[in-house]
């Protein structure tokens, strides 16, 4: 709470928080209850500090699960996490929601399309998040760049409650990166892809975005690996 009131004084608004489950791993209820309490103590100290906060429970992408054990896993997280959320009085249209998105796990032999990710994913939405919440901002989880973009295009093409929008890290970076490579001379290139991917994201968040676009071949490379952290 005093770091919150630090921040809030020095300008911030808005707080993050990751927590992450690995299904490979279990997960135990004890490693989902847990993940998720932590999240809602979380979020109701951001709140009272004035601070909007950003929870972010993520199912990891690691392991063979199918898309049908992913669901029941997140269906389990979301649950205990909007319990905990509402026993602390979390404020539900004051927070956003950054999740990951239902699919199978990086290892399964048997892929999803869109149609199938966005089905799953908009289920799970339908089920565990009180329509109060403003927004879901999924990230991208190692999921390619156009396999994110993808995705959440379709979710946009079906009705929902809610604004469904994205928070990319690596699906908005990788390929602008693999562009710059640190060299002066490629910046403006770099810009140029990261505008590139930007929009294709803006567009598919809105169901406008049209594949036959994507200039780059870098796109549709998973970006996934196995234990990944963050430095």
């Amino acid at each position: 709470d005093k770091r919150c009131a630090e921040y809030y004084k020095a300008g911030a608004r808005f707080a993050k928080w990751r927590s992450v489950v690995s299904i490979p791993n279990g997960p135990s209820t004890i490693a989902v209850r847990d993940c998720a309490y932590g999240l809602a103590r979380y979020a109701a100290i951001a709140q009272n500090a004035g601070l909007v906060p950003i929870v972010e429970p993520e199912v990891l992408l690691d392991g063979e699960q199918t898309i049908e054990r992913t669901l029941e896993v997140a269906e389990a997280v979301w649950a205990e996490t909007f319990k905990y959320m509402a026993d602390n009085k979390v404020l539900f249209e004051g927070i956003l929601l950054k999740p990951a998105m239902v699919t199978p796990g990086a290892e399964c032999p048997t892929r999803a399309s869109p149609q199938q990710v966005a089905h799953a994913t908009l289920t799970l939405l339908k089920r565990r998040v009180p329509p109060a919440v403003p927004g879901i901002m999924f990230l991208s989880g190692g999921q390619s760049e156009l396999e994110a973009t993808l995705n959440l295009q379709e979710m946009n093409r079906q009705p929902n409650p809610w604004h469904v929008s994205f928070s990319y890290a690596r699906a908005l970076q990788n390929s602008v990166l693999k562009t710059w490579q640190g060299k002066q001379e490629n910046v403006e290139a770099a810009q140029k892809a990261l505008l590139a991917r930007a929009k294709a994201n803006s567009d598919a968040q809105r169901g406008q975005y049209d594949p036959a676009s994507e200039g780059s071949a870098e796109a549709a490379q998973s970006m996934y690996q196995k234990g990944y952290t963050y430095q």
